[in-house]
């Protein structure tokens, strides 16, 4: 040990300088110690900042996962939901790093792709508004056929669907997410990210677990207390609150996708952003969301039209 601290020192000057050294081997670990604690502060602030700001698209998410978990057997729609989380880990694994990798190397993709994205959500809301408005029995009849439709290829089919709309929308989730970290180091913008989507996947999933279940369980209650006292009650309760619950979210959705769309032309496009200053926000979001998807639906009726002539 004397060779090591001080060859020529004496005792009392090696257990000082031994002391000394525990001290500030002490004192770097307690260091890197808060700087870790500094990191999850910031951490837990921009998480939550970001999962505020996705909310309206997590809303949506929630209630399409919702349709499209219902309408099998009962012993069918855990599995069904499951594959459709396992697509959204996949797809999340996929996004994130090539979100982090562009804004790294080529920042103003990620402008364009919430601009893209925003085009896509506002024609998604817009759409479902003139369905309901002007094919609401056609729409009711597309439901009734889903509902009829359990063999394997159906089931596979309708899952690959929900996967491929969960991939847009966690484009859109990872992206606003990462929007709110821009000005963040790397690290705080990928734990962040990671978190926010991670979440967003067990949040939504976990949600519309529990609502796919809700029937099930209603029935149950009835059933067990056979059809009389507190639980039939809630059982009744249970059994009707889902399709009400599911209308809810639907058109919470839609109207979420509508605002959030008008919400990224807003903050993203420099014109906009300064357009009609004194109109309130929601309602400039709005009216840029529903204008939005409005040219989106004309051009992709008249798109549909053109190819339906060229193939005539």
């Amino acid at each position: 040990m004397r060779q090591i601290l001080c060859p020529d020192c004496d005792v009392n000057t090696l257990i000082y300088i031994y002391n000394q050294q525990k001290i500030i081997m002490a004192s770097g670990f307690f260091a890197i110690l808060d700087d870790i604690g500094a990191l999850m502060d910031d951490v837990a602030v921009t998480t939550k900042v970001a999962a505020t700001k996705t909310t309206a698209i997590l809303g949506d998410d929630l209630a399409v996962n919702a349709e499209k978990a219902t309408g099998f057997l009962s012993s069918r729609e855990l599995p069904v939901l499951w594959s459709i989380t396992k697509g959204s880990l996949v797809n999340k694994l996929i996004i994130v790093p090539i979100a982090l990798l562009l804004n790294v190397f080529f920042p103003i993709a990620i402008k364009v792709i919430l601009v893209l994205g925003g085009f896509y959500l506002a024609y998604e809301g817009v759409e479902k508004v003139i369905e309901f408005l002007f094919h609401r029995s056609k729409t009711a009849h597309k439901v009734i056929a889903e509902r009829e439709q359990n063999d394997k290829d159906a089931e596979k089919a309708k899952v690959r669907a929900a996967i491929m709309t969960d991939f847009i929308l966690s484009i859109e989730i990872v992206i606003i997410a990462l929007g709110t970290v821009l000005e963040k180091s790397l690290t705080i913008q990928i734990i962040t990210v990671s978190a926010v989507a991670l979440l967003a996947t067990i949040g939504v999933y976990g949600i519309v677990a529990i609502i796919v279940r809700m029937d099930d369980a209603g029935y149950k209650l009835i059933k067990h207390s056979h059809n009389k006292g507190f639980f039939s009650v809630l059982g009744l309760l249970l059994v009707k609150s889902l399709p009400v619950i599911i209308k809810i979210l639907s058109v919470v959705g839609t109207i979420a996708l509508i605002l959030v769309s008008g919400g990224i032309f807003a903050h993203n496009i420099e014109y906009l952003h300064h357009l009609l200053p004194n109109l309130p926000l929601m309602i400039k979001e709005l009216a840029f969301g529903l204008v939005a998807g409005l040219i989106m639906v004309a051009i992709m009726t008249g798109g549909k039209k053109l190819l339906s002539l060229l193939k005539g």
